[in-house]
């Protein structure tokens, strides 16, 4: 490594800025090649742009081959450094577009998964009000595991999350959106289907096979989930039906998302007394957050269709 390489970075240039960008981009991506249709740009321009980001850095920030994409050490920490410098980058062109009188600048929401058909959850309206309200304004959505929400709204990376209200950090703002029923389920070819209601108690759930729920569950869900046969787990809901739909599992599914099933007869509700439980779902923002323009004028729509 020369002398240049070991001496201290100097000024960030715009063109360290838009190399950090393509090295944010290739990590989210998890490497060179998914990176490609993200940033619409060659492989190779991918590779001679993170070369010239280890040169300008000095730094070996990743490893690349057979092996896979990997980060080194140093990456890791370059990664983290580089989030939060973007992030500042995007609250200071946020600060100085909300001097204009038109709203302008970027939004960047994480949503768990399957919520879109839950009426009750008012994020779709509140960002119809916010676009009408700012045309130019830029709308990012992720869909992520609450934990990976909760983690990027601390960090910044998220200005605002849509989670369940498990395990949440006491420097997160809450606002409340609505509670989600689960129901336990099985399918039109499991035994349970074609069970009289009679016959359904808690106590012969351990007789079936179930599908145990891979994230945070709010202490409801946890007694809820007691009673069953754990053989299998899934990371999210979706993967729950997908596991439920086979017939081999019983499991619990939130009712707007198995309504679908449910009302073309492939799935069925278990009406077993105490089987049934409510999570609450909550929006979350930084405590201690800068004044964005577009993160308030999103809440002030969502706070109003919240209350309507």
């Amino acid at each position: 490594m020369t002398e240049r390489q070991l001496a201290p970075l100097g000024q960030v240039s715009d063109f360290d800025i838009r190399l950090l960008r393509v090295f944010k981009a290739v990590v989210e991506c998890g490497g060179f090649t998914a990176a490609e249709m993200e940033l619409g740009i060659s492989r190779s321009a991918i590779s001679m742009h993170m070369g010239d980001l280890e040169k300008r850095l000095g730094l070996r920030l990743c490893q690349r081959g057979r092996g896979g994409f990997s980060l080194t050490e140093e990456g890791r920490e370059v990664f983290t450094a580089g989030l939060t410098l973007l992030a500042s980058l995007e609250t200071f062109r946020t600060e100085v577009n909300g001097l204009h009188q038109t709203l302008r600048g970027e939004l960047n929401i994480g949503i768990t998964d399957n919520l879109v058909n839950k009426p009750e959850m008012r994020i779709t309206q509140a960002l119809a009000d916010l676009k009408s309200r700012g045309p130019e304004v830029r709308i990012n959505i992720h869909m992520e595991p609450s934990d990976a929400i909760a983690q990027g709204v601390l960090d910044a990376r998220l200005h605002v999350g849509v989670v369940p209200e498990v395990n949440l950090l006491t420097n997160l703002e809450i606002l409340s959106l609505y509670k989600e029923r689960s129901l336990l389920y099985c399918a039109d070819t499991h035994p349970l289907y074609a069970a009289s209601e009679a016959s359904l108690i808690t106590d012969s759930l351990s007789e079936h096979e179930a599908v145990i729920p891979g994230y945070p569950l709010p202490e409801a869900a946890r007694e809820a989930h007691a009673w069953l046969n754990g053989t299998a787990s899934a990371s999210d809901r979706e993967g729950a039906a997908f596991l439920i739909l086979t017939g081999d599992y019983i499991g619990y599914l939130p009712d707007h998302l198995a309504a679908p099933w449910v009302a073309a007869g492939r799935l069925k509700p278990l009406a077993i007394p105490g089987c049934e439980y409510l999570t609450p779902f909550v929006v979350i923002t930084r405590r201690d957050r800068r004044f964005h323009r577009v993160l308030e004028a999103f809440l002030e729509a969502l706070e109003g269709q919240v209350a309507s």
